[in-house]
């Protein structure tokens, strides 16, 4: 596998790597996976002011990490790629192990 060229990643960066910076967009995403809402009822859900979700969806929609459909008179927002859910579980994935090898290093240390 050869090195992504330095353009790749500032794209990667300026567009996903700068929409997941916020946590309440990750758990948009997560929200978002489980089925489409629209932004009151995802507002609701998340516990979050209304507002607030309207500008994170907005950010994720301009990278399209999501999609917005109209159905009647509301807006509803799907996940754009689902593989954006396995990219996060994988993130997370790494997290974990990386915690348990922190704890399993700092328990033989204060045991040694």
């Amino acid at each position: 596998m050869s090195l992504p060229r330095i353009e790749e990643i500032n794209l990667l960066h300026a567009n996903i790597c700068s929409a997941l910076a916020e946590p309440k967009r990750i758990l948009i995403l997560y929200a978002l996976n489980e089925r489409p809402w629209n932004v009151s009822t995802l507002a609701e859900f998340l516990g979050v002011p209304q507002p607030t979700v309207s500008r994170h969806l907005r950010i994720l929609r301009y990278q399209s990490l999501v999609v917005a459909e109209r159905e009647g008179s509301s807006v509803v927002y799907y996940i754009a790629d689902l593989r954006i859910i396995e990219v996060l579980e994988t993130m997370r994935q790494i997290l974990y192990d990386s915690n348990a090898q922190r704890s399993a290093l700092l328990q033989t240390g204060m045991t040694a």
